[in-house]
C-alpha cells in the first residue's frame, strides 16, 4: 500500500482512540460527581429530619415547663405542624431538589417560631420566679407580723394576769372571838353564843374602787360550814357562807367586823375562817377552841 495513504490513516486512528479514551474518562468523572452530589443530598435530608425531630421534642418539653393553658395549646399546635412536616420530608426523595428546598424553608420558619416561644417561656418563668420570691417575702413578713402580734398578745395576757394578781385584795389580821351571852369572851366553846370575826383589807391602789362584798366562811372541826350568811361563787362552785359584809372600798386599808349568832351545838377543836371577795379567797386562818 502507498505510504502516503497509510500514514494519514494511522494518524486518524490514533486521534479517534485518544478521543474515545478522553470521553470515557470524562464520563467516569461526571458519574462520580453525580454520586457525590446524591450522597450530599441524602446527608442534607437526614440533617433536616434530625432537626425536625429535635424541634418536635423541644415543643414537648416546653409544655411541661409552663402552666399556661393557652400557651400549652399553641405549643401543641406547633408540635403537630412540625411532626407533619417531618413526615412529609421522610416521604420526599433526596433528589427532589424543589421539595427539599421548600421543606428547608419550612424548617427555618419552625426554627424561628420555636425561638420565639423559648424566649416567651423563659420570660414567663423568670416572672414566675420573681412572683414566687415576692410571695415568699410577703409570707415571711406576714409570719413575722403574726409572731409579733402573738408575742404582744402573750405579753398583754401576762401583764393582765399580773395586774389581776396585783389587784387581788388581801385580808390580814384575821381574828375569831367566841362570845358568851353577855358579850364577853367565852373560855369554853360550849358557852359560845356568838362569833365575831375581824379582819383588815390591806391597801391596794391597783384594785378598782367601788362596792365590795366580803364573805366569811367558818368551817367546824368536823368539816361542816356554819351557814346563815347566804352563798357566793368560787371556782365555778356555789359555796355557803357564814357571814358577809358589803362596803365601799377606796383602795385604802379598811378593818371590818362581822357577827353571827350561835344556835347550834359546837364541839371543841379547830375552826377555820376563810375570807372571800371578787371570786377569790383573800385570807384564811385556823383557831382552836376548848
Amino acid at each position: 500500500m502507498n505510504k502516503k495513504i497509510i500514514l494519514p490513516l494511522v494518524a486518524v486512528i490514533i486521534l479517534l482512540a485518544t478521543g474515545v479514551a478522553y470521553l470515557g474518562l470524562d464520563l467516569s468523572k461526571q458519574k462520580k460527581a453525580n454520586q457525590e452530589m446524591q450522597e450530599l443530598a441524602i446527608l442534607d435530608k437526614k440533617e433536616m429530619e434530625n432537626e425536625y425531630e429535635q424541634f418536635a421534642r423541644q415543643y414537648s418539653e416546653m409544655k411541661t415547663q409552663i402552666n399556661n393553658d393557652s400557651i400549652v395549646a399553641q405549643l401543641t399546635q406547633e408540635q403537630l405542624r412540625t411532626q407533619e412536616l417531618l413526615e412529609e420530608l421522610k416521604r420526599v426523595k433526596a433528589s427532589d431538589a424543589r421539595e427539599i428546598a421548600r421543606l428547608k424553608k419550612e424548617l427555618a420558619t419552625v426554627r424561628a417560631v420555636l425561638r420565639t416561644y423559648v424566649l416567651e417561656i423563659d420570660s414567663l418563668n423568670r416572672l414566675n420566679q420573681n412572683l414566687t420570691a415576692e410571695n415568699n417575702r410577703v409570707k415571711g413578713q406576714y409570719a413575722e407580723a403574726t409572731r409579733q402580734i402573738e408575742g404582744l398578745s402573750n405579753e398583754k395576757e401576762s401583764l393582765s394576769q399580773k395586774v389581776a394578781i396585783a389587784a387581788q385584795l388581801d385580808a390580814t389580821g384575821i381574828t375569831m372571838t367566841a362570845k358568851k351571852k353577855n358579850g364577853k369572851p367565852a373560855k369554853k366553846i360550849k358557852d359560845c353564843k356568838s362569833f365575831q370575826v375581824d379582819f383588815t383589807v390591806a391597801r391596794n391602789v391597783t384594785a378598782s374602787n367601788g362596792l365590795r362584798t366580803f364573805y366569811v366562811r367558818i368551817t367546824t372541826p368536823n368539816g361542816t360550814t356554819l351557814g346563815g350568811g347566804g352563798s357566793f361563787q368560787y371556782e365555778n362552785r356555789t359555796l355557803e357562807c357564814t357571814m358577809k359584809k358589803a362596803v365601799e372600798y377606796s383602795g385604802e386599808a379598811i378593818t371590818l367586823s362581822t357577827y353571827r349568832q350561835v344556835t347550834e351545838y359546837l364541839e371543841a377543836g379547830t375552826y377555820t375562817v376563810s375570807i372571800f371577795a371578787d371570786g377569790n379567797m383573800i385570807g384564811s386562818r385556823t383557831f382552836a377552841f376548848n
